[in-house]
């Protein structure tokens, strides 16, 4: 009575395509007794035939090299079940045809004893290789077709949902983490956050995401409304419009990857200053233009606050004296009331003067637009006609794309504002207020109204701010408001030249 041993496998992803251990034990058992064959033991596994490194495999292995010429048959359902792997089938069954066992499909028998019938067995080896190469290939193809489309494949990213519509089809859609994800990407296109510093003040906001994760959603075209459809083999790498809803403009996603790719230099501060020092890192050392810091020593009594020099220079100033002197500085720039309706037709006119300048300027880009799109087609002919090759037309390609993108980012930034009288009004208003405003908002208010006053750090002599640059805005309207007061005293002024300032 010949001796088997059975070998039942099915792995985690069979299991659900209806593949029963169960099954293949019955028809095992069932095989050896209508054979009359005495079963020594059954090995089942739930692992990959892709090796043959599975734990009950190589228990099963051991048994025999330990008690060689114990089994005669190793028997299984199918050649599949064995192994799917060509070249390492016929070494194992070398090594077991010489530890004495015979390795046997039940449902697909072979004499392996005949060469011709290593042809089938090659064939019963590789047919379900195959079949999973030819179902992947269809999955990415799938995948691809879908990413062409404009639809987001794969889990959702941070401020999107993935679902499902009543056919079936899959797409994203923003969900209550949009506002937070739109939130991070203006803070750091402002530039006066580190990064680090806005992802620490994002977690204390409920961002539930690490370093990695933050890094990836900044670079993630996603949030603009574009998906990336990866190289493959011969096709380059594109990117298409999507499907779902952007969070935030083409314009803030290129500002964000300007700012982390170097192209666009900052002067940031850190956010989360104490409310007593609102002005540290926004004021320079006048003796070796290192940024002031600023915190507190212990005297007999009581703490004094400085804002100070990190270096051995001695320079330092107490923090009451220099938060009171920004208060009187933010003043001077408050517009005269009695010629509010001046200051906005002169910055009207200021803008309009600029507007001219823009709309060339966007002119020349839309040119510049349709000869990259005309070189890309000259090339797709050359290309076409066998004149260059196809990789000197992928360069080409690319190139243009990313001269378009970069037009295209560029035209966005100059149509933000489009009408400038509602922003004129608010601005008059702020500004009307602007020492209020200060005295009576947190740290984080005080450095936004300080960094969009004052574009460049401030020096301070112990009395007052000197002021390298400050907004252009803000600037015309100041210079007004000095000419009127001369114009009051007696002194001739022709506001007809005021619109030439900023």
């Amino acid at each position: 009575m010949k001796k088997a041993i059975l070998y039942v496998r099915v792995s985690t992803e069979e299991q659900t395509k209806g593949y029963s251990q169960r099954s293949q034990e019955e028809t095992l058992l069932r095989y050896c007794s209508i054979n009359n064959y005495h079963v020594l033991a059954t090995y089942i596994e739930d692992a990959s035939a892709k090796t043959f490194e599975r734990p009950q495999f190589n228990k099963m292995l051991l048994q025999l090299r330990k008690f060689k010429h114990s089994a005669n048959l190793i028997l299984f359902t199918k050649w599949d079940r064995f192994s799917r792997n060509a070249a390492d089938a016929y070494q194992m069954i070398k090594l077991l045809n010489n530890l004495g066992a015979e390795p046997q499909a039940v449902e697909q028998p072979l004499d392996l004893e005949i060469p011709e019938n290593k042809i089938m067995l090659a064939f019963y080896l590789a047919s379900p290789e195959v079949e999973n190469d030819r179902r992947a290939l269809n999955v990415i193809a799938g995948q691809r077709r879908a990413q062409k489309e404009g639809r987001c494949m794969g889990k959702a990213p941070f401020g999107y949902d993935n679902l499902t519509t009543p056919d079936g089809r899959r797409y994203i859609a923003p969900n209550k983490d949009a506002p937070m994800a739109k939130w991070i990407f203006e803070q750091l296109a402002t530039g006066k956050y580190t990064s680090e510093s806005i992802l620490k003040k994002a977690q204390e906001r409920g961002f539930n995401l690490q370093k990695n994760g933050f890094w990836t959603l900044l670079r993630n075209p996603i949030y603009m409304g574009k998906i990336i459809v990866k190289a493959y083999k011969t096709e380059a790498a594109q990117m298409v419009q999507g499907l779902h809803t952007a969070i935030i403009s083409e314009a803030l996603f290129y500002d964000v990857q300007a700012f982390l790719d170097g192209r666009r230099r900052y002067q940031v501060v850190s956010i989360g200053a104490p409310e007593k020092f609102p002005l540290r890192g926004s004021i320079i050392c006048s003796k070796d233009g290192r940024l002031l810091t600023a915190s507190s020593s212990r005297g007999r009594k009581q703490y004094y606050d400085y804002y100070h020099c990190s270096s051995a220079c001695g320079v330092r100033f107490k923090a009451e004296i220099v938060n009171n002197a920004m208060i009187k500085e933010l003043q001077k720039y408050k517009p005269d009331p009695a010629v509010k309706e001046l200051y906005k037709l002169t910055l009207k006119d200021v803008y309009d003067q600029a507007g001219n300048d823009r709309n060339k300027t966007i002119n020349s880009l839309k040119e510049e637009i349709n000869r990259l799109n005309s070189r890309e087609s000259k090339a797709r002919e050359l290309m076409l006609s066998d004149s260059i090759e196809a990789d000197d037309f992928r360069t080409i390609k690319k190139e243009c794309e990313q001269g378009i993108i970069k037009a295209e980012q560029q035209i966005a930034d100059m149509n933000t504002f489009t009408n400038i009288q509602p922003l004129i009004e608010k601005s008059l208003v702020v500004l009307e207020t602007i020492d209020s405003l200060y005295t009576s908002g947190n740290a984080e208010v005080k450095r936004n109204i300080v960094g969009s006053m004052f574009p460049e750090k401030l020096e301070f002599d112990g009395e007052h701010f000197r002021t390298t640059r400050v907004n252009e805005a803000v600037k015309l309207i100041y210079n007004m408001g000095m000419a009127f007061s001369q114009n009051k005293r007696g002194q001739k002024q022709e506001f007809s030249a005021l619109s030439s300032w900023g």
